[in-house]
């Protein structure tokens, strides 16, 4: 069993981690492809495989040509196409209850995302789990950038010292090594359990056994 109750504080990524949002972004980075006539990417496999930050990298072994046009149209263009039907976006199954076990243990919850704010908190607000949450941080801008400098930020402002970061992917662990804080990882979002297991920290398969015994 995860021990969290040796925790102040859980610090959940949102994409992938709470929201289940792979096979939307797998569709909307293959219609970004198509409509420059690029090669799509074959299936969710294959996009797990080519997944990491920063996107920018992503992108670029997506088959993105940045010599041909900057990174900030295409980044644009799936945000406007990703955002365009709110219908489409979902909680993993047993979320909700999860937040509310934890927030039952005593535990502060934060979402730490590379979300644009304003698109995080229009997000967030779809679900009934802000109860649950003691505050949500995003980025400034939408190019998915690193989430150390809000992390560290909100670790100063609160003297958080006993937190665990909850991710799927690879760049969770390592903005959670680069704050201190320990990592649990979930392989069911954007990127392949083989490589969250390079990470030496717990992988999990399901968010729902961050609490299962």
């Amino acid at each position: 069993m995860i021990m969290l109750k040796k925790y102040t504080h859980i610090i959940w990524d949102w994409n992938g981690t709470l929201l289940d949002d792979v096979e939307l972004c797998f569709s909307v980075i293959n219609t970004l492809l198509a409509n420059r006539n690029l090669p799509q990417i074959k299936d969710i496999h294959a996009y797990r495989d080519i997944f990491r930050f920063p996107v920018i990298d992503f992108y670029r072994r997506a088959g993105f040509d940045f010599d041909k046009e900057p990174f900030e149209l295409p980044a644009a263009e799936f945000i406007k196409l990703y955002h365009s039907d709110d219908s489409r976006f979902k909680l993993h199954d047993g979320v909700p209850e999860i937040l509310a076990v934890v927030k039952n243990m005593g535990l502060r919850q934060v979402i730490l995302s590379a979300s644009e704010i304003k698109n995080l908190r229009s997000q967030t607000g779809l679900f009934d789990i802000e109860q649950y949450l003691d505050d949500i941080l995003g980025i400034s801008n939408i190019y998915a950038e690193s989430k150390v400098k809000i992390g560290q930020e909100y670790i100063d402002r609160n003297k958080v010292d006993n937190a665990v970061i909850i991710g799927d992917t690879v760049h969770d662990y390592e903005v959670a090594k680069m704050l201190g804080m320990d990592c649990i990882l979930i392989s069911n979002g954007h990127q392949h359990k083989d490589k969250l297991l390079g990470c030496g920290v717990p992988v999990l398969d399901d968010i729902n056994d961050v609490i299962s015994v």
